[in-house]
């Protein structure tokens, strides 16, 4: 083919002077722009995997500020995935519109493994909670394993008279409405994970949410609420003083980190189980070649003395889950937590 110096390649004739090129014309031209974009983006990440990845630093994407369960997970595996890639991993907070922000910036990156993304089992919820995502969490992520699982604790203000779950459900269905239970926000774990145990438990508490956990516990200290699903670290310091009061962790079985306080099962909740986990995603269709090579690099940290004995300090056991099955999990999630939130009433934003 011969191309005149008043034609391109693409179609879009040079010819006509500027003011009437019409929007057909640019149109063309823009499905071409893009149409390079993805081509120049898969070259990218199928160079990665041929290249000796990684060749440069490793950005982790935290979609939460600083502090907290996800940001502890992703700074303790961080440093270690670095020493096993021979390259520097850097923590990027990235928090915002309730996790949003720092997910769909992976989302958008390039599949190349040098962005990745630590987030929470929140992932699973919002699409229950929000009626438009920027991302889709299952078509636009790719999972590459569980780093820990947390159980939350359920604690309550001294003021509550009650000192085992069977007493604050107890006092909760006589007197409905009474208690007030705190969250992190609305649509955050720790308000399904409390919004689960009402429907299970048959009774009716008063959602109040804040602008993260530790307004939270401030309002729980204050007496301004009465019951909150927190994770153990945060709220240990305060059992031990005495300023609050646990009545059970929400996994199936205790926590090392509390084991004098019972599983939801023992407290007399059958079939409570709900644990918060972090977990390591990366762009969708990120190569193969990088996928293994990234998750054998983070089982491998998983599985250290060090990582295990810090996780077991905040009351958390290491993940490791396979991405097939991890993909598996956060698609179940979708549809459990959809299932409970229009069963209790709550409608997306």
């Amino acid at each position: 083919m011969i191309f005149s110096p008043y034609s391109s390649p693409f179609g879009l004739s040079l010819s006509k002077p500027f003011r009437d090129i019409t929007p057909f014309d640019k149109l063309r031209a823009n499905g071409v722009g893009l149409l390079l974009i993805v081509v120049q983006s898969a070259v990218c990440a199928v160079h990665a995997a041929d290249t000796g990845y990684p060749v440069r630093p490793v950005r982790i994407i935290v979609p939460q500020s600083p502090g907290g369960t996800t940001d502890f997970t992703a700074r303790l595996i961080g440093p270690k995935l670095g020493e096993r890639f021979g390259q520097t991993v850097v923590i990027d907070n990235r928090p915002g519109a309730g996790s949003m922000l720092g997910i769909d910036l992976v989302a958008k990156s390039v599949a190349d493994g040098y962005t990745l993304l630590v987030v929470a089992s929140s992932l699973s919820i919002m699409p229950s909670m929000y009626k438009k995502l920027p991302f889709d969490a299952v078509k636009d992520l790719t999972p590459i394993t569980t780093l820990a699982v947390y159980p939350n604790l359920v604690v309550v203000h001294p003021s509550v008279p009650a000192n085992s779950i069977k007493e604050l459900i107890a006092y909760a269905k006589a007197k409905p409405g009474a208690l007030n239970f705190a969250s992190g926000g609305a649509g955050t774990g720790t308000q399904l994970t409390a919004e689960l145990f009402k429907s299970m438990a048959g009774i009716d508490m008063v959602h109040v949410p804040y602008k993260g956990g530790g307004p939270a516990i401030t309002a729980l200290l204050g007496g301004q609420v009465q019951v909150y699903f927190a994770a153990i670290p945060s709220t240990l310091p305060f059992i031990k003083g005495g300023r609050l009061r646990a009545l059970a962790v929400t996994s199936a079985k205790r926590s090392s980190a509390v084991p004098e306080v019972p599983s939801m099962a023992e407290a007399g909740v059958a079939g409570y189980d709900e644990l918060t986990w972090n977990g390591l995603l990366a762009p969708a269709r990120l190569p193969a070649a990088l996928l293994k090579k990234i998750y054998g690099d983070a089982e491998a940290v998983l599985k250290t003395p060090f990582v295990r004995d810090k996780f077991a300090t905040e009351g958390a056991e290491p993940g490791s889950m396979a991405s097939e099955a991890f993909g598996k999990l956060i698609q179940s999630e979708i549809v459990k937590w959809a299932k409970l939130t229009r069963e209790v009433g709550i409608k997306p934003e």
